[in-house]
């Protein structure tokens, strides 16, 4: 998530089963937002959030659980959005594949 988010309340990023547009059951949560405890922002003010079955392992903070087995579909909303989210002056970037090595 980009730093300076146009919005007078939260953003937030859900996930939901891709096969039924429901929330996955069984996840220990389901969403991530500008409002949860211990989320790590960048020096920028962005936030890096990961989407996936295990936590990557430098900010597990930031990590939205995935089932292992099936696909997922995410759903940023904005709470307050301001004027650049209406006139598309501000646009949410495509979300991006990363890999990282889980160490155990």
């Amino acid at each position: 998530m980009p730093a300076n988010v146009p919005v007078n309340l939260y953003w937030s990023a859900t996930i939901y089963d891709r096969e039924t547009h429901t929330l996955i059951r069984d996840l220990p949560w389901s969403s991530r937002s500008s409002h949860s405890p211990g989320l790590q922002e960048n020096a920028d003010g962005s936030v890096e959030i990961a989407f996936g079955p295990q936590p990557p392992p430098d900010r597990p903070q930031n990590w939205i659980p995935t089932d292992p087995g099936g696909a997922f579909e995410v759903i940023f909303r904005f709470y307050g959005p301001e004027k650049a989210l209406f006139d598309k002056s501000w646009q949410l970037p495509d979300i991006q594949s990363a890999a990282f090595i889980q160490i155990e």
